[in-house]
């Protein structure tokens, strides 16, 4: 496992709601922005739903631990992660390519029939040899049963749990990241390509990456920590924080992680594809809308990975599915 840079400690961020305004061409358009602004500490230099959205979500969910959970990832972790899960939730998109790890690539998405903004599991979670369970739903659920082995000991010798964990924390990134539920053809709009502002991008990689930075950039300084800890604030105590409950809610992992796939591909049709045309130029009136509707995706995706490692590591509530790992 290679060693991954150890981004620097974030501080508390007070959250607030305001309108900001952003030109476009001759005119303004007045809308609302997730702002607060603080100067603290973030993560080093730049990060690449990329790094940004998986590190932002896995910082979440390790603030959102029981304690038992909480002090089996620090276990879990490598020493020099220093107990900070977000350090190497990149580790997978790091590896993907390397020979030993080449069978992990089709996991981190899944592609759909063109336009039918539906997901259906046995349809859709295969790799494009028809190997089956082959897709950011399947491994999910397959490295939480690995997980659900923890507590027997060291007597399971098939599982590396750290792997484990780390492929579970950062593919529910993923299936949070509407364009990683994405068409078929277009490879989750990674060959649609247009510019965002003023360069060269392709529609994936807008919602993995731009909107991320350009919101960092817009109103953080480009502090990452301080986007973080807004995001944050806004289920702890603002705009969704009466949601947080139903985002939890789940009695049956497959029915569960289903429907965070459904989730994504309907934003996808609806806020991702929608009005879009390979050549053009996405700026504010797409950043403006879409940025509240990422922002949210790396928050449900960081309450929702604490629930379950909560439920496989701290005992509260355990899945009722049960899963046998591939």
């Amino acid at each position: 496992m290679n060693e991954i840079t150890k981004p620097r400690s974030t501080f508390a961020l007070t959250f607030s709601l305001l309108k900001g305004m952003r030109k476009i061409g001759s005119f303004r358009l007045w809308s609302i922005y997730f702002l607060g602004f603080v100067l603290i500490n973030g993560f080093g230099g730049v990060q690449a739903w990329s790094k940004e959205g998986h590190i932002m979500t896995c910082k979440i969910a390790q603030e959102l631990l029981v304690p038992n959970a909480a002090h089996v990832v620090r276990m879990l972790l490598p020493d020099y992660a220093n107990g900070d899960l977000s350090t190497l939730c990149v580790w997978p998109d790091q590896i993907r390519h390397w020979y030993r790890y080449r069978w992990t690539s089709p996991l981190h998405f899944i592609d759909t029939p063109d336009d039918a903004c539906s997901f259906d599991y046995s349809r859709d979670c295969h790799d494009t040899h028809g190997g089956k369970d082959m897709c950011v739903a399947g491994a999910i659920k397959n490295y939480t049963s690995q997980l659900s082995h923890y507590h027997e000991g060291t007597s399971d010798r098939r599982y590396n749990m750290t792997e484990a964990l780390l492929f579970l924390s950062h593919f529910m990134g993923d299936i949070h990241q509407p364009m990683h539920v994405g068409f078929t053809t277009d490879e989750g709009g990674n060959t649609i390509g247009l510019r965002w502002f003023r360069h060269k991008s392709n529609l994936h990689h807008v919602w993995d990456r731009e909107i991320i930075l350009t919101a960092a950039a817009d109103f953080y300084e480009k502090d990452m920590g301080s986007l973080q800890k807004a995001i944050q604030a806004n289920f702890t105590h603002g705009l969704w924080s009466e949601d947080v409950t139903s985002w939890k809610d789940c009695d049956d992992l497959s029915t569960c992680i289903n429907k965070y796939a459904m989730e994504s591909i309907k934003m996808a049709c609806t806020w991702g594809y929608k009005g879009v045309e390979a050549g053009e130029t996405l700026s504010d009136n797409y950043f403006n809308s879409r940025m509240p509707i990422v922002m949210k995706r790396i928050a449900q995706g960081g309450v929702r990975l604490s629930m379950i490692l909560n439920r496989v590591f701290g005992g509260l509530d355990p899945l009722k599915d049960t899963l046998v790992a591939t």
